[in-house]
């Protein structure tokens, strides 16, 4: 069953096209990733797809209801969460609960099983008397979450929601997210976390309001083959880096912690790497083949858009 779709959407403010013709099927119970820097176009996309705002052209639908004609009826059947904390400070744990129980329309014999669903949730049971600006930011997220799906809501749009949250409480949330799915709730979320894009069943790399890459992490990860990837560890990076660029068969370079990462077309090129490093005296520690992460997916495939703009 299909849970949210668009065919050609699109949104333009003024000249500047911030979406531009996205297409997507995304079925029910999928954890769907929105991947890409900011300003690629993912929250305006799901600001659309959330009935925030209207698209200019093209169309989406939520739950079979239409973004440009039934915006309200799509608010009232999915959460949303936003980047920015979204919460009462000032309130207990359980008054935000409260307070969005109303808000949502839960049905007031369904509150007190909701509130203590959430609690328990959220681990948040020990804390429902917790002032809410007392919580740390992990600990908010999970109350966020917690207070949007207290309708029950089939689809969730999560908008970059672990933004500023440590790892360790990054890693929590996420397994909140799969437990959701796994209920049958289909979740959206946008990011610009590289490992966070392993948690999703399929992405969409998303570049200049353009979807330029759609499919599993390990989809996408094979869209790199034809190309050998290498980890190069050298005494001199920013030298080697200048040695490369003139070398046949180098296709890309980029750098990843305190090495590089180091495309070429073929196996056989590390040996004429090697031979142009070793002429400027810049010694190689390690040259081994590696496979891609998502973040080299990401480099990869923005450099490739940037080459067909040029």
């Amino acid at each position: 069953m299909i849970a949210v779709e668009t065919e050609n959407l699109v949104k333009k403010f003024g000249s500047f096209v911030a979406v531009d013709h996205v297409t997507l099927r995304i079925e029910q119970g999928e954890i769907f990733g929105f991947l890409g820097p900011n300003g690629a176009g993912k929250s305006t996309t799901i600001r659309m797809l959330c009935g925030l705002l209207t698209p200019s052209a093209g169309r989406g639908a939520v739950t079979g209801l239409d973004v440009a004609t039934q915006p309200e009826e799509i608010r009232r059947n999915i959460g949303y969460m936003s980047q920015k904390f979204s919460l009462y400070d000032d309130l207990a744990v359980e008054e935000n609960i409260d307070f969005f129980s109303g808000i949502y329309g839960v049905p007031r014999e369904r509150r007190g099983e909701r509130k203590e669903y959430v609690l328990g949730m959220a681990n948040l049971t020990e804390r429902r008397r917790a002032m809410t600006r007392d919580l740390a930011g992990g600990w908010k997220q999970r109350l966020a979450l917690g207070c949007a799906i207290l309708h029950d809501p089939p689809v969730l749009f999560l908008d970059e929601p672990t933004s500023g949250v440590d790892p360790i409480a990054r890693g929590g949330f996420w397994h909140l997210i799969h437990d959701l799915a796994e209920t049958g709730h289909t979740v959206l979320v946008s990011t610009h976390y590289m490992d966070e894009a392993e948690y999703c069943n399929r992405l969409a790399l998303m570049y200049n309001g353009k979807v330029i890459a759609l499919g599993t992490p390990a989809e996408l990860k094979n869209g790199l083959t034809g190309h050998t990837l290498m980890r190069l560890d050298s005494t001199d990076p920013l030298e080697t880096m200048r040695a490369l660029e003139g070398i046949a068969g180098v296709q890309d370079v980029a750098v990843f912690g305190s090495g590089l990462h180091v495309t070429l077309d073929e196996p056989e090129t590390a040996a004429r790497v090697r031979a142009a490093l070793a002429e400027r005296g810049i010694e190689v520690m390690r040259l081994e083949q590696i496979e891609p992460s998502m973040e080299d997916v990401f480099v990869a495939m923005i450099e490739r858009e940037e080459k067909k703009a040029a």
